[in-house]
């Protein structure tokens, strides 16, 4: 028996020290933190490309990006609240922060944002920090930014007798008429009735309309400001300045190069897709430039983009901070802008030569320091649909401004029946 004994001890030692080794391993593994960070579309295509560089710095943090469609993305993120699988971080359009904020799914990041040496509310534009704040809680930090101005094209607007674009709505209906006597046949501005809400929306804010009232429970379109706004986008297609039936422009670049239209009011996407797709000869003879306003030289634009959240059920809460921090310097967000072509959020990363000097970013610039948030409550998206529908039917002479507007108060505020139902049982 003691023989036995002695034969199978070397092995049971073995046994034992690779069962500590094993544990060791485990045990280390353990020790690293793993993230999961859902990204949308072209943007969790590419920031996986960052995160090594994050992960050289923190090597006992793991990032596991998650690449969501963006067609699939408010449904999964919704399907993931009520299933209690929401991830750590999430990259988030600002239009849908209310909705996450209202389901109580997101962490509010001020406290994070009083210790931080990289995240000031100084080094972004104003009017995008503001997005992010719901009920004065800070709810999102700006990752990118997005907004809208004219592009349009300089040899055009030169033969009208302009070397720049319009200032202001005056010289922008002088333009107008100017280029319709010289073009018959062809257009101004090109309004995207069909598929774009933007436009109408830009000019109601710049008339400063509040779209809502009574703490955003009721709808305020037909209000003075916005039905003056709306004259002044129907003059554009009783006057001829813009085609009532933009439906038939398949091809917006074609219609672009070939002058059918000469101004065209989009974001930043378009500056790589007007340099690949519009003709060589044509490539010194378009421009940007902020938007007028109805008195100048710079009316105010939409505040778009998408900011970086953390979810409240998040076990890793420092260690998504120090994510959210990375993704924020503004070296590191330079880098996302030449992945993506995404604006950064920090104004210091405009300041890099690679965008100082690129002129048809400058318009964005300028523009991004007059920019403002649109209400902040989760049926806001639906809403802006449904404004796109009666802006058309104005388009198209179907219906009276007076109409529309009392139509479009209307059907928002059936949309807003929860909503004024929830403000008066608040406690």
């Amino acid at each position: 028996m003691s023989d036995r004994m002695n034969t199978k001890a070397p092995v049971l030692l073995l046994v034992a020290a690779a069962g500590l080794l094993c544990t060791g391993c485990s045990s280390g593994e353990r020790a690293k933190t793993t993230l999961s960070f859902w990204a949308f579309g072209a943007e969790g295509e590419n920031v996986q490309k960052l995160i090594p560089e994050f992960e050289r710095r923190y090597p006992d943090i793991r990032v596991r990006v998650q690449m969501v469609p963006w067609t699939a993305a408010h449904e999964k993120l919704l399907t993931a609240y009520a299933s209690n699988s929401t991830p750590d971080i999430c990259q988030l359009g600002n239009t849908w922060i209310p909705e996450l904020r209202m389901l109580g799914a997101i962490e509010e990041l001020g406290d994070w944002v009083q210790t931080s040496n990289q995240v000031k509310d100084t080094s972004y534009f104003t009017g995008i920090w503001d997005t992010n704040i719901i009920d004065f809680s800070l709810c999102g930090i700006p990752w990118y930014v997005d907004t809208r101005v004219l592009f349009y094209r300089s040899d055009l607007l030169g033969k009208a007798g302009y070397v720049r674009a319009p200032q202001s709505w005056t010289e922008w209906f002088d333009v107008s008429a100017k280029l319709k006597k010289l073009f018959p046949n062809e257009y101004a501005t090109f309004f995207p009735t069909n598929n774009e809400f933007a436009p109408p929306l830009i000019m109601g804010l710049q008339e400063g309309a509040t779209l809502l009232k009574d703490k955003d429970t009721y709808a305020d379109f037909s209000s003075p400001a916005f039905r003056e706004a709306m004259r002044v986008f129907h003059m554009f297609f009783e006057k001829g300045w813009a085609p009532r039936k933009t439906a038939q422009i398949v091809n917006i670049y074609q219609s672009f190069a070939e002058g059918y239209f000469a101004i065209y009011i989009t974001g930043p996407w378009n500056i790589g897709e007007f340099k690949r797709r519009l003709p060589p000869e044509l490539q010194d003879k378009w421009m940007t430039a902020p938007l007028p306003g109805p008195d100048g030289p710079i009316g105010v634009s939409l505040a778009g983009g998408s900011s970086l959240v953390m979810f409240k059920n998040s076990e890793h809460k420092p260690e998504v901070w120090k994510l959210i921090e990375y993704l924020s310097e503004p070296d590191v967000q330079m880098g996302f802008y030449r992945l993506v072509g995404d604006l950064p959020a920090r104004k210091e990363a405009w300041k890099n030569p690679e965008l100082a000097t690129n002129t048809y970013a400058a318009a964005f610039f300028h523009q991004l320091n007059h920019v403002v948030a649109t209400p902040k409550i989760p049926e806001w998206e639906q809403i802006v649909q449904k404004l796109r529908e009666y802006a058309e039917l104005i388009s198209m002479d179907a219906m009276t401004v007076d109409q529309a507007t009392t139509e479009l108060d209307r059907a928002v505020n059936l949309m807003l029946e929860k909503r004024r139902w929830m403000v008066a049982h608040a406690k």
